[in-house]
């Protein structure tokens, strides 16, 4: 199964599909979560949908309507292009890098406490 990603990236380096104007349905509505009453009155959290797909996404990161629209459009872009590519997509091998890139410094960290581990160990004995 191709997992489902919740990123905006910082750079577009990505050959992502395009997604036509034509296919998006948006609406803008109240977000949720802290803010109080400038979050409760103002409709600034942006509902994009695919229509061809059926994917959608709700982004509701800034108090800003044209920077939210912006994020939602970055993720729903990726999540089109990781949907029709699978695991053919740039997104989907970028996460697979860097599940694998933290994997590797998971690893690395266990190396050196079981290496201090060892090293205290034989400071230890000396002392006796």
């Amino acid at each position: 199964s191709i997992p489902v990603l919740q990123a905006a990236r910082k750079g577009n380096s990505l050959n992502l599909l395009e997604l036509p104007e034509a296919e998006l349905e948006e609406q803008f509505v109240r977000g949720d979560g802290p803010g109080g009453q400038a979050t409760n009155k103002t409709n600034n959290c942006v509902v994009l949908k695919h229509i061809p797909s059926g994917i959608v996404v709700k982004c509701h990161q800034t108090r800003s309507v044209e920077k939210n629209r912006k994020i939602a459009r970055e993720i729903l872009q990726e999540k089109v292009d990781l949907f029709y590519k699978g695991e053919e997509s740039d997104v989907y091998k970028e996460k697979k890098a860097s599940e694998k890139k933290k994997q590797e410094k998971k690893r690395r960290a266990k190396e050196n406490l079981e290496r201090k581990k060892l090293f205290k160990e034989m400071q230890q004995l000396d002392k006796k």
